[in-house]
């Protein structure tokens, strides 16, 4: 089977083309996704055909386990289709398990010089996220306690789980303790993505995350999003901002239509066979 590897702001990904392969999704990635016995990546990228759309990218954990979206995930996705000719076009539809969604090629000088995903509607009633046992409605700076101590969370979903906790230092948070606390929370009954946000200006913000059957990455693109609604909806920036990821920049839009509009980088790593 030929793979390639790609990389958005450092979130990487092992392409397949699974169309006419016979593979076990869950334990090709617990087994290729391992960084000293595999290739090394944040998950598989797997295309499939749809009946709902151009095609359909099914994204697997490291842990074996599928999340409904990946932000970084889908630009890599788009635009592997988009260099490999499965996609003439530079817009097409993509269903995904938060539903179909746009990618459009950002061209300049004839040359790929990005991707951006419309990304759809966030999602903020507590049962839509799903949050439980923290009343009905939207999760907006509500307290819950872990490892002893009471975090206000912001809930968003974007077609997958987010919590997204303010502080005052995101480079000084300690992500590698309480992410996993946070991801299997009692009130996250899907688990959950948790963001530590550091709100730098109106327009500029520094996130670091802890994702959901991946630990930490360097980035992650729902992540932002949820973490730029979350900075909206407690007053705290504009409703379009820079997101400062570990491995990179995203630019994200909440528009006027309540869509939100991930820009960023996608780039090939490297080419192989298995």
């Amino acid at each position: 089977m030929k793979f390639s590897k790609w990389q958005g702001c450092g979130n990487d990904f092992v392409y397949i083309d699974g169309r006419n392969a016979k593979v076990d999704y869950g334990e090709f990635a617990k087994k290729y996704c391992d960084r000293h016995f595999g290739i090394g990546a944040d998950g598989i990228l797997a295309l499939e055909d749809s009946d709902k759309a151009d095609v359909r990218m099914r994204i697997i954990n490291p842990d074996g386990s599928e999340p409904e979206m990946c932000g970084n995930g889908i630009r890599c996705f788009a635009r592997a289709l988009y260099d490999y000719g499965t996609m003439n076009k530079d817009e097409f539809t993509v269903e995904t398990g938060a539903g179909v969604l746009v990618p459009k090629i950002i061209l300049k000088d004839g040359k790929v010089d990005g991707v951006t995903v419309d990304m759809g509607k966030p999602r903020l009633n507590a049962e839509e996220i799903p949050v439980q046992g923290l009343g009905e409605g939207r999760v907006i700076s509500k307290p819950i306690e872990v490892a002893g101590k009471d975090y206000d969370i912001t809930c968003v979903s974007m077609g997958n789980p987010h919590a997204v906790v303010f502080v005052d230092d995101a480079d000084n948070s300690a992500i590698e303790k309480l992410g996993k606390l946070f991801e299997s929370h009692s009130v996250f009954p899907n688990k959950t993505n948790t963001e530590f946000v550091q709100v730098l200006d109106r327009e500029h913000i520094r996130m670091r995350v802890w994702e959901r059957g991946a630990a930490i990455t360097l980035a992650c693109g729902t992540g932002a999003c949820a973490s730029l609604v979350a900075s909206v909806l407690n007053g705290k920036t504009e409703r379009r901002a820079k997101v400062i990821l570990d491995g990179g920049t995203l630019d994200i839009e909440w528009d006027k239509d309540d869509r939100i509009y991930m820009t960023g980088p996608a780039e090939l790593v490297f080419e192989g066979e298995i």
